[in-house]
């Protein structure tokens, strides 16, 4: 075993003490002077040479200080924080990263974003219920929390996986950082992740269900067994996640952020459309740009039924995103049913999928979903490409589709059903999200399209 040494400065002198042996090397300026000063003959080599030692003498005294402080940092602890979260997958891989926000244990399914921009939207997203989003863009925190841009009151994902998490927030909206957020609104976050090799693991195998825990107790084996025993399909979690009671929406995209001149001017000269919005898990920026095209909503919760839907005689009737499984609200399938063909009817993401149930289709699952915002989508009538918003996990089978439901929207890249129209029924739908928060504007247009709808069947309706 290599000998311990100690640095010690005392008086100057400058000695290295070993443990296995006990010679000393010194140094004593003092000394040197007093032998200069009391020679007989001094010349200019010996002051040359004594300078020389005296100042090497001071720089390894100046070494050695740094040296030590180094040494002592080092007892005192590690510079860097401790990986102290665990993510475990069903599959048995784990992955340790250091924690920030809440501390606990939590289950969801684990699905990657591929957006740059916008965190702070995706995780107030209700559509994230039961899920934990791995950031692919890979600096996340940068710009802070600033309330404005949340998508509904709270985070609804269970957790937040990043590979770096930013130090310094740097952004006049800012309020919080993401760390204090995510401790207010009790999401676990875990960072230090190799957010590719995870990514490459799920396009590969498919989504997993995940643990993500700060409990150091429990075993691997018992997060795994976990993760086992948990599954997003057949849960319906429209009901969880959408309001009690319904209430009234009015307000459009703030003039700072607005984007389309022509819903602006068309909200200006046409008397409203009354819309009534079920909230399967609703954006706040879908309601917004319904507002700015000129609708007046009232949003009313998952369950609630047709029949008095149909009461309030709207203009049209929406049907919003969500999450969880499509097939486990067959409440929401039978109240599209009694309303199609009576209204016209607009169905995005969850609401594409009931809609396409009510249609007569069915639903399936895929590999691992769709959820960032640079999906490219072909419009069948005219060819045209949008570059779309999406986030789902479910999908319609256009085989599964009666005569008369035309598919007129593909999504590029895997071939999927991603809109449709039953002219019959009054009714369309898209997959992804037209609001774009965050993401391309491109599909905006598809609420003038239902804007036009509701034109052609218009009943006037008093503000």
């Amino acid at each position: 075993m290599a000998a311990m040494h100690s640095w010690n400065l005392h008086r100057g002198s400058l000695s290295k003490s070993s443990a296995s042996t006990s010679s000393i090397l010194q140094f004593n300026p003092i000394t040197v002077h007093r032998s200069i000063s009391h020679s007989t003959v001094v010349d200019g080599s010996s002051l040359r040479q004594g300078s020389q030692r005296f100042h090497r003498g001071l720089e390894s005294v100046s070494l050695t200080q740094r040296c030590s402080s180094v040494i002592a940092k080092a007892t005192e602890g590690k510079p860097w924080k401790t990986k102290d979260c665990r993510l475990v997958l069903e599959d048995g891989s784990v992955w340790t990263g250091h924690s920030f926000g809440a501390k606990g244990t939590e289950i969801g399914e684990v699905v990657f974003n591929t957006s740059l921009t916008g965190y702070e939207e995706i995780m107030t997203d209700p559509s994230y219920k039961g899920q934990f989003v791995a950031f692919t863009c890979p600096h996340i925190g940068n710009v802070g929390i600033n309330f404005e841009d949340g998508e509904s009151a709270k985070c609804h994902l269970g957790a937040i996986i990043v590979r770096d998490l930013s130090l310094t927030v740097s952004n006049y909206r800012s309020r919080i950082t993401l760390d204090e957020y995510c401790k207010k609104q009790n999401v676990i976050g875990i960072a230090g992740i190799d957010t590719r090799s995870l990514t490459k693991a799920l396009r590969d195998t498919g989504c997993l269900v995940g643990v993500i825990t700060t409990d150091s107790s429990k075993s691997v084996e018992e997060l795994v067994q976990m993760a086992k025993g948990w599954t997003i399909v057949g849960k319906d979690l429209l009901s969880v996640v959408s309001c009690e009671e319904p209430y009234e929406w009015r307000t459009g995209t703030d003039a700072e952020w607005e984007f389309a001149p022509q819903a602006v001017n068309l909200a200006s000269t046409t008397p409203p459309f009354h819309v009534v919005a079920y909230d399967f898990g609703i954006k706040y920026n879908i309601l917004r740009r319904l507002a700015s095209y000129g609708c007046r909503i009232t949003v009313v919760p998952a369950t609630y039924p047709a029949a008095e839907v149909l009461k309030m005689n709207p203009d049209g009737v929406f049907f919003s995103n969500g999450p969880g499984d499509p097939s486990a609200a067959p409440y929401a399938v039978d109240n599209a049913k009694a309303i199609l063909g009576k209204k016209p009817v607009f169905g995005i993401c969850m609401g594409h999928q009931i809609l396409g149930q009510a249609f007569g289709g069915k639903t399936f699952k895929l590999k691992f979903g769709h959820h960032g915002g640079n999906h490219p989508i072909r419009y069948n009538p005219t060819g045209r490409v949008e570059i779309s918003a999406q986030n789902h996990n479910f999908a319609v089978d256009p085989a599964t589709l009666p005569t008369g439901v035309e598919v007129t929207h593909v999504n590029l890249n895997d071939g999927t059903c991603a809109g449709m129209f039953y002219k019959e029924k009054k009714a369309m739908t898209i997959q992804y999200h037209p609001e774009s928060s965050p993401g391309p504007h491109d599909a905006d247009i598809c609420f003038e399209q239902f804007i036009d709808m509701m034109k052609a069947e218009r009943v006037a309706v008093p503000v």
